[in-house]
């Protein structure tokens, strides 16, 4: 592989931190103009499938993504992908119903999936891993970085009258357009002739398993009984298709995600690991707003500033990680305090209540945001670390892969717990207050200005019940924190190769015949 100068690394690494920026941003951005939109076009029975859309698409596709690069070559995958994202956000911008928007929300998250997934790939290819950790620090930062403001960003957007929430998608455009490129400027990797067979059996099951579980996930308690037929079906073909997928990649001369890699002791448990800190990361970054704007009675903007400590704590500790880790070479320290952190910040969010202090607020949310910092770039490099270079695509997007799914998992398991129990704690206490309750589906329920401009006690009664509510979905993510620090526990602290990519492991390496290009 070619040498990089340190100048070189940091040309290529703008134009992908632009492109994960813009990409990470697009898929919390719209949080906080869900209420706007639904206004505007309809469909609030459909509200949920705005953001949801997005991240089963980016999930389903991670895996396929890393593998598109082995084939055709990083740099025309990643611009592809690019590609693809402005053309969806155009389109979701242009959307005329609510059909139309979830629509082009799916398209884009596939665009997400690749940005995100190969993002990683490439900083992999040009950077050695003892070196990697004052780069994937920076990368690390403006994963949570651009994930967290999203909704600040949206709550501005739909506040300033001259916007308008179609900007909320137009916003990421230009980004997008100057990481492409920049790409094509400074990105030069060697041609590399590889097997090209498309390992299709692969890619229908393992993109299927995904989405019938994420279909479960997001539909089950709402659209249908979980206790209904719809359930054992589509827990049925999730099984089916995963066990397909076992075979089909046992089978697969060119794997998706090769059957090593879950021999690979450290790829299991730092997928493990990303999946807990995915459920955690997203559940609390989606619902916490609606903590803020319902419960305190926060705009969107106002809202969206709260998740400030929670930038800078995760930008300082994601930074600080990574130019220690190039430093020493260790690294294992970092996500063993990052997942702790984690789950005290989920604990520390939990015990808020409708009289908390906006100041302990901001102090839980730095908790949450400090531990995250820590973990999620660290997780990546141990990975690759771990695996040899035939196996970085696959290692890094299988890693991504699982952090998504933690994170679609979360959405929607803390959607269903969180509706669940609303409805309990609100009949309960209109029950106690001797007032009939509204019906379940009410469509106004869950707006915050409708909320706030409901009499005394039903206000008050609301306003606790919801607060309850989100007790309960940030006390869930505790103990999936806490099995992602028993994975992290677990793993062994492998000296991080320096110098040029190591080779791959005789048990690891694949064949590739490498020409200059």
């Amino acid at each position: 592989m070619p040498q990089y100068t340190h100048r070189q690394i940091l040309e290529i690494l703008s134009g992908l931190m632009m492109a994960m920026l813009t990409a990470m941003i697009s898929t919390s951005v719209v949080g906080t103009a869900l209420p706007t939109i639904v206004g505007d076009l309809g469909g609030q029975d459909q509200l949920a499938w705005v953001a949801s859309a997005a991240l089963l698409t980016m999930t389903a596709s991670t895996p396929l993504w890393g593998k598109l690069s082995d084939l055709f070559g990083r740099k025309l995958v990643f611009q592809s992908a690019l590609l693809l994202f402005v053309v969806a956000s155009m389109a979701a911008g242009l959307s005329q119903d609510i059909g139309q928007l979830i629509a082009a929300r799916a398209f884009q998250g596939l665009g997400v999936g690749g940005l995100s997934a190969l993002a990683q790939v490439i900083l992999g290819d040009i950077v050695p891993p003892r070196d990697r950790g004052r780069y994937a620090g920076f990368m690390g930062a403006v994963f949570g970085v651009s994930t967290v403001t999203g909704p600040l960003l949206g709550g501005f957007i739909v506040d300033t009258e001259a916007l308008g929430w179609r900007w909320c998608f137009y916003v990421c455009i230009p980004l997008a357009v100057i990481a492409f490129a920049v790409i094509q400027r400074v990105l030069k990797l060697p041609k590399v002739k590889r097997d090209t067979r498309i390992d299709v059996a692969g890619a229908v099951t393992i993109t299927g398993s995904a989405t019938t579980l994420m279909l479960l996930l997001s539909l089950g308690g709402k659209e249908f009984a979980w206790n209904s037929v719809w359930t054992y079906l589509l827990a049925a073909a999730t099984a089916g298709l995963l066990a397909g997928a076992v075979v089909a990649e046992r089978r697969a001369r060119q794997p998706i995600l090769p059957p090593r890699l879950f021999r690979n002791r450290t790829f299991v448990l730092t997928a493990i690991a990303s999946l807990s800190i995915g459920i955690a990361m997203f559940g609390a970054m989606i619902y916490l707003p609606q903590y803020l704007q319902i419960v305190k009675g926060m705009s969107p903007t106002a809202s969206g500033l709260m998740t400030l400590p929670l930038v800078l704590a995760m930008f300082v500790t994601s930074t600080f990680s990574g130019q220690i880790v190039t430093r020493t070479g260790r690294w294992k320290i970092f996500p063993v305090i990052g997942m702790t952190c984690v789950a005290a910040g989920l604990f520390l969010l939990s015990r808020l209540h409708t009289d908390s202090p906006i100041a302990l607020i901001g102090v839980d949310v730095a908790v949450l945001g400090f531990g995250m910092g820590l973990t999620l770039q660290i997780l990546i490099l141990a990975a690759q670390n771990a695996s040899g270079r035939a196996d970085l695509a696959a290692t890094t997007a299988g890693v991504s892969f699982f952090r998504n799914l933690g994170g679609a998992m979360g959405v929607a398991a803390f959607g269903a717990i969180l509706a669940s129990r609303l409805r309990d704690e609100l009949s309960a206490g209109l029950h106690a207050a001797g007032i009939a309750a509204p019906r379940a589906d009410g469509p106004d329920l869950g707006a915050p200005d409708a909320i706030h401009a409901l009499p005394e006690p039903v206000r008050g009664i609301v306003l606790e019940s919801f607060n309850r509510a989100m007790e309960t979905v940030f006390l869930v993510g505790v103990p999936c924190a806490l099995v992602g620090l028993a994975a992290v526990l677990l793993l062994k602290e492998l000296p991080l190769r320096g110098g040029r990519p190591a080779a791959a492991p005789v048990e690891d390496a694949a064949p590739a015949d490498v020409t200059a290009g």
